[in-house]
């Protein structure tokens, strides 16, 4: 049966009727009250309550608990004039208490469906627990691992951008079975992740084309699919801040899109733009912002302060007060808030954490992990030859870092641990050593000859390194992308035992790994997993799964190489020449001290069974501009046991007016076969997606050559040509 979904971003009459009727009984402080967000905490909770009583209060983020919501909510339906209710926010990010992967490794399962499902169950627990709204997802495109939002995100792909951004959307806004509903805002509207230097809140200088071609993609998607909220962000773009900017607030967000839903801006967004120097103090901000279109002010109390008097004055219309207070009702009518307030708290307990959804938790997790070396088929383990295991690292029996970032109310005691994994899962005959070896920050003494020890007694060593959870995330950007503290110096000690090396690595963004690559014979990329880490981490090491995860960002060699991304431009001089010239040496695009390719590519993940590729066709060679490319490829499963292959297609427009990209991926399918089975994957893909901002700003897409590839990342495949006349 298929699901129903919920679209906040449409016009309703029934809704604008009760809208206007309200809107007519409204006072100037009551409005102005619509477009206020509000923090609740033990300090200040007398001061905001009354607040919200004087019915100045829209919204109100970052509380838990249905009986704490409740109360507040009945203040908000039950001691205000009006009794409108406040919509509850907050950041499910990747779960409620069922913590998913971080985003970022939830996209490298490539799979649509378990996207939206982990979403679904959010939504599920968070509605159950009297939340309305979540801050999720975030669509930025990100090139620059750098920047610690990365894990929130999908990667460094707009198209990817934009399935895996409307699957979770609908995850979030699908039927629930209680009957309540979820808005989505998808975040940070918009190009936060073109931040200079991956560091956060940074600025951003980028052209419109690239604006229109990578940035923008997703957030489109995102509403096409249902979401009736975004949130405005904190960068400034091209001199402008993002929350006082209306050429992408209202040129492109309402004039050219549509959107019928409401912005909030971002944390205080609104008074920053005072140290954006685009404002002198709050009353200017107040009025830079509301007028660029940001409807509902998250925290600063600019509007609650100063908006009423703007709309006094004249320098702020009323009309434009009425328009931000519609779509902010629109919202709540669209969540049944009216008819419906309070949360049932005899439900919340009984909602999370259930067993299914522990073992969707599971499967996200497990197929979410990439497999990016396996030198000599060292995993999965052969438990008959290998009896001795020493299991060594920070993370090794870690239940807090493996939550990853804006885990929330994510607890540690719902987690397992690497260590308690294996456990569950070896032989009794299987010897366990664990030694932690050094801790993540480098603050304490190294154990190492504990390790060296365990090691040197061991048949096989698994290591389990990388990342604290507070490493990732917003604010926390990293210049040195390696190993932090003293794990690079126990990993180098622990590999002159000699003994095999199995390493598992946890991490919020691609790490930079050369060393590890090079010497170390089986790499696991097992990210911030979320709570069912450890099960999953040893269901891929003894066989019990078998890894299929697959890059969403490139990883790079070093960190001079950043920003790294497959769908580069050519310059002039390209590396091997152009039209049979060879340029000198030194004289195309390449480091003098490094390689130019990433260290493992974007679409890369490995296999316990291998696939090859064959009799790639172009059924559609030559094609008109409303037509659709056809393309089918033979995958076989070469290998000896069954597998899943996610078969990427790429393509390359060779001339247009402006410069294109090498590759741009334009589709994928996630296939399972048996050993020996050939399946024939075929692809149909509008020739109108392969389309670009012309001269003039307008989307379009040019007759020509173009090339294409059918294959198992970006760096490889099958290649074949097709023309659009």
């Amino acid at each position: 049966m298929p699901h129903k979904y919920h679209n906040f971003n449409t016009i309703i009459p029934e809704i604008e009727s009760k809208i206007d009727a309200l809107l007519a009984k409204m006072t100037l402080d009551e409005k102005v009250g619509q477009t206020v967000q509000v923090h609740i905490n033990e300090s200040n909770r007398k001061e905001m309550v009354e607040q919200l009583r004087n019915g100045q209060v829209g919204s109100v983020l970052t509380i838990y608990g249905v009986d704490n919501i409740n109360a507040i909510q009945k203040v908000a339906v039950e001691e205000t004039r009006l009794g409108i209710p406040v919509i509850i926010g907050n950041d499910v990010i990747h779960g409620y208490r069922t913590i998913f992967p971080i985003p970022l490794a939830e996209s490298c399962t490539w799979d649509l469906d378990l996207i939206e499902e982990s979403a679904h169950i959010a939504a599920e627990e968070a509605t159950a627990n009297g939340v309305h709204w979540t801050f999720a997802p975030m669509v930025d495109i990100c090139r620059d691992p750098r920047w610690g939002r990365i894990a929130e995100g999908a990667g460094e792909d707009p198209y990817l951008g934009e399935v895996f951004g409307a699957s979770r959307v609908r995850g979030f806004q699908r039927e629930l079975s209680s009957g309540r509903k979820m808005v989505a805002c998808p975040k940070h509207y918009v190009a936060y992740g073109g931040a200079e230097a991956g560091k956060d809140y940074n600025s951003v200088d980028m052209s419109e084309r690239r604006l229109r071609d990578i940035y923008l993609p997703p957030f489109k998607a995102a509403f096409d699919a249902g979401a009736g909220t975004t949130m405005s962000a904190f960068n400034e773009i091209n001199g402008i801040p993002a929350s006082a900017n209306r050429f992408t607030l209202q040129q492109i967000l309402r004039n050219e899109w549509g959107f019928t839903g409401f912005v909030v801006s971002d944390w205080n967004s609104v008074g920053e733009l005072i140290p954006h120097g685009v404002a002198n103090g709050y009353k200017e901000a107040a009025q830079n912002a509301f007028l660029a279109g940001v409807d509902m002010d998250m925290v600063s109390g600019a509007y609650h302060r100063h908006l009423a008097e703007l709309v006094s004055s004249g320098e702020i219309p009323e009309t434009r007060l009425d328009e931000a207070v519609r779509q902010i009702l629109r919202i709540k009518f669209m969540l049944d808030l009216f008819d419906n307030p309070y949360t049932d708290s005899i439900n919340a307990e009984a909602a999370i954490l259930k067993p299914e959804y522990l073992q969707t938790a599971l499967e996200v997790t497990t197929k979410s992990m990439v497999l990016l070396k396996n030198q000599g088929d060292i995993l999965p383990i052969n438990t008959e030859e290998v009896k001795r295991i020493a299991i060594i690292g920070p993370l090794a029996d870690d239940h807090h870092e493996i939550l990853g970032t804006w885990h929330r109310i994510g607890r540690d005691e719902d987690t397992e641990s690497v260590l308690d994994g294996i456990r569950e899962l070896i032989p009794d005959d299987i010897e366990i050593t664990h030694t932690q070896g050094c801790d993540l920050f480098g603050k304490r003494p190294t154990n190492t000859i504990s390790a060296v020890t365990a090691a040197q007694k061991a048949d096989l060593v698994i290591m389990v390194l990388g990342e604290a959870e507070s490493m990732s995330g917003e604010a926390h950007s990293r210049a040195h992308l390696g190993l932090p503290g003293r794990q690079q110096f126990l990993l180098e000690a622990v590999h002159a035992t000699g003994t095999p090396i199995v390493a598992v690595l946890m991490s919020g963004r691609p790490l930079v790994i050369p060393w590890m690559a090079e010497n170390i014979p089986a790499i696991l990329c097992a990210w911030h997993g979320g709570l069912r880490t450890g099960r999953a981490v040893a269901d891929i090491l003894f066989g019990d799964a078998n890894p299929s995860g697959k890059l969403t960002a490139s990883w790079p060699r070093t960190e001079g190489q950043i920003p790294i991304y497959y769908a580069h431009k050519n310059t002039g001089r390209p590396l091997g020449g152009v039209g049979g010239f060879q340029f000198q040496r030194y004289h195309f695009t390449e480091f003098i001290d490094e390689e130019v390719t990433p260290l493992f590519p974007f679409g890369f993940g490995l296999s316990y069974t291998s696939f090859e590729y064959s009799d790639l066709q172009v059924l559609t060679p030559k094609m008109s501009l409303d037509s659709t490319l056809k393309v089918r490829a033979e995958i076989t499963n070469t290998g000896e046991i069954p597998g899943d292959e996610i078969v990427q297609l790429y393509v390359r427009d060779l001339v247009g007016e402006v410069t294109r990209p090498v590759k741009e991926l334009k589709g994928f399918q996630k296939i399972s076969l048996q050993p020996g089975e050939s399946q024939m994957v075929e692809f149909e893909i509008s020739v109108q997606r392969l389309g670009f901002h012309g001269l003039d700003m307008q989307y379009k897409v040019e007759p020509g050559e173009f090339k294409i590839w059918v294959g198992p990342n970006s760096a490889e495949g099958l290649e074949g040509d097709f023309r659009v006349e």
